[in-house]
């Protein structure tokens, strides 16, 4: 067996790698993301190295088409990244090396690893739900990623505000009547001036900012009843957070449903900063 390669494709940065079949990594390098053609000359640059590799994972930004048989299937979606709406990021893989590509989104990637190896590798149903500049979540269930029409956009669940939040305005589609627009890392620094990681623990933010990921996590409970949600990105590194969301989320379901052991339930991530790319390698053998 050759390579696997992996493509985590960020709206700030790609992280490109290539490893073994046994997953240890020959080479890795990341570059700043610039515009659809410009980034995907630099990842081709860095995958021409290599003559052998078997398949690639590409977990990239969103919104994405990931429907086979559509017109835009492998096609970056309407997005606010300059040069990358309607950029056929897939197409143009293909057309540098006719290889087998698993296509999906960044946060399928990172939550695949996350059932795969990490903190929800004993379930076969999970949440993973990634908070920093922006809110999106990857979803297993029956052992399988969740998608239908297209992926999921679980980061934006309309939500009830919390009774002491007056910040208005973040997410440009919905307001801050969205999960994003209210939890995501710049409505953080915007409601309160600072940035998250400035913001000490015991302030009222991580109060208000539990409600908001406790209500999400009741939400996906309710539908998906999920064993586990595991919760990455930026904002969650914090860990006075995950006390205050556990009891946020006792408080909000009030007893309605069993779910497991809450310490055991919403959980942060095991694979830190390597999510993403394990899973890219991880879907990658999965073609194979």
């Amino acid at each position: 067996m050759g390579l696997l390669g992996a493509i985590e494709a960020g709206g700030t940065k790609f992280v490109v790698a290539v490893a073994d079949e046994n997953y240890n990594i020959v080479e890795r390098t990341a570059f700043p993301t610039l515009d659809g053609e410009k980034t995907l000359d630099q990842v081709i640059a860095f995958f021409d190295q290599f003559d052998n590799i078997d398949a690639i994972g590409i977990a990239a930004f969103g919104p994405i088409d990931i429907v086979k048989g559509s017109k835009t299937y492998g096609y970056v979606l309407a997005t606010p990244k300059h040069g990358w709406s309607g950029y056929n990021f897939l197409g143009r893989m293909k057309a540098w090396r006719d290889i087998p590509y698993f296509w999906t989104t960044d946060v399928n990637g990172a939550g695949w690893a996350e059932f795969e190896t990490g903190a929800a590798k004993d379930a076969q149903n999970m949440v993973y739900l990634t908070v920093g500049t922006g809110v999106g979540a990857g979803i297993v269930s029956g052992g399988k990623l969740v998608s239908g029409y297209g992926h999921p956009e679980a980061g934006h669940i309309f939500l009830q505000k919390h009774p002491e939040d007056h910040y208005e305005d973040h997410c440009p589609f919905h307001g801050d009547n969205c999960l994003e627009g209210l939890a995501a890392g710049p409505a953080i620094e915007a409601r309160w001036h600072k940035s998250a990681k400035e913001i000490p623990d015991g302030d009222k933010a991580w109060e208000i900012e539990a409600f908001y990921l406790a209500q999400a996590a009741l939400d996906y409970t309710m539908i998906l009843r999920p064993e586990k949600i595991v919760f990455g990105g930026g904002v969650p590194h914090r860990e006075t957070l995950f006390p205050l969301i556990r009891a946020s989320f006792a408080e909000q379901m009030s007893d309605y449903l069993d779910v497991p052991d809450l310490e055991d339930y919403i959980v942060p991530v095991a694979n830190g900063d390597n999510a993403g790319i394990l899973g890219c390698f991880y879907l990658a053998k999965t073609l194979l």
